[in-house]
């Protein structure tokens, strides 16, 4: 595709989300209470009513708006009858694109109105079982707000074009352009960096790994105080957003090595590939999102594979912790 091509696609993703992001909102004032329900246990996750609700507009805009001159196969949670390709009935093997889609990432905390949700999408070159998270050429994330937020931010990019970012205002619909600025910080005093802890499962290795971490980092109760913060934003999107805007110096998530050593099934407790596909957003803003072994993220575009990654706001952070994270890991699992 040229770069003219590929602005064109982030602008469908883009489009695509807003009506996902206003189908939603809409809903929610007519259907608040069904939010939290359960439609559905699959073998990628939990599936709730609100993410039903994402999925039906998602199928209906693809339906109606994706250019026939692009063949795609869609790979999204919550599809149970194989492949879905648009035009419909267009076989695989001739399909020219695979788009992997997040409906909603981060439903947990929405539909409880605690905090944003984000909607995330990843376009590649079709490539069959070998396409790979590093194939996406473009990606673009939408902000799902809480039910009291009148603004929502939507962050997109298409490879070697910089970062677009918009912050849409839900009550005016309007939009404004803002610039993202990934923290310079080389250190992590006195600011935000943690590891992925979200369930029970597996809580306290993951808690000791990054206790250790700090140890050997020479920050755990420093000057008898405090001096790195913590907080777990259950969303790999939303993850990468704190990355992204300058919130957070150094987010990760090891889940799938630490379920492997306790003994625990990784298929809906871990980050899957359709939660990370917006990684190319955050490498194009100047982040640094990889294995935790500091290679690069060989991830197939599926709903089941776990992912375990690292993601560091710039290349100094990256640089400090790597090695040590290498011997703890070694250590611990």
């Amino acid at each position: 595709m040229t770069f003219v091509q590929l602005n064109r696609a982030r602008r469908l993703l883009c489009e695509l989300q807003n009506h996902i992001r206003d189908t939603l909102v809409a809903a929610r004032v007519r259907q608040a209470g069904k939010f939290t329900r359960i439609a559905a246990v699959t073998a990628a996750d939990t599936i709730y009513y609100v993410d039903r609700l994402s999925e039906e507009a998602i199928l209906e805009w693809f339906e109606e708006f994706w250019p026939t001159a692009w063949p795609v196969e869609l790979v999204m949670e919550g599809l149970v009858e194989g492949a879905t390709t648009y035009p419909r009935g267009t076989p695989v093997g001739r399909t020219a694109l695979k788009c992997i889609i997040d409906p909603i990432d981060g439903t947990r905390g929405v539909m409880y109105d605690k905090r944003s949700a984000w909607i995330l999408a990843g376009l590649a070159p079709q490539r069959g079982a070998r396409t790979q998270l590093a194939d996406i050429l473009v990606a673009a994330m939408t902000e799902f707000p809480t039910a009291k937020q009148s603004l929502a931010d939507q962050v997109s990019a298409v490879v070697g074009g910089g970062v677009i970012a918009q912050r849409f205002d839900t009550v005016n619909r309007t939009w404004r352009r803002w610039t993202p600025r990934p923290s310079r910080a080389t250190d992590f005093e006195h600011g935000f960096a943690s590891i992925a802890r979200f369930f029970p499962e597996g809580k306290g290795l993951l808690g000791a790994v990054e206790e250790a971490l700090w140890r050997e980092l020479g920050l755990l109760g420093k000057s008898g105080g405090q001096l790195v913060f913590d907080d777990q934003y259950i969303s790999t999107g939303g993850q990468l957003f704190e990355l992204i805007s300058g919130h957070d110096r150094m987010l990760g998530d090891l889940r799938p090595a630490a379920y492997l050593k306790l003994g625990y099934s990784s298929a809906s407790l871990c980050c899957h590939p359709y939660d990370i596909c917006i990684a190319l957003i955050a490498r194009e803003a100047g982040c640094l999102i990889e294995a935790p072994d500091g290679r690069a993220l060989r991830v197939p575009l599926d709903t089941t594979t776990p992912v375990a990654w690292m993601g560091y706001a710039n290349v100094a952070l990256a640089r400090t912790v790597r090695p040590v994270l290498r011997r703890i890991m070694a250590e611990y699992f």
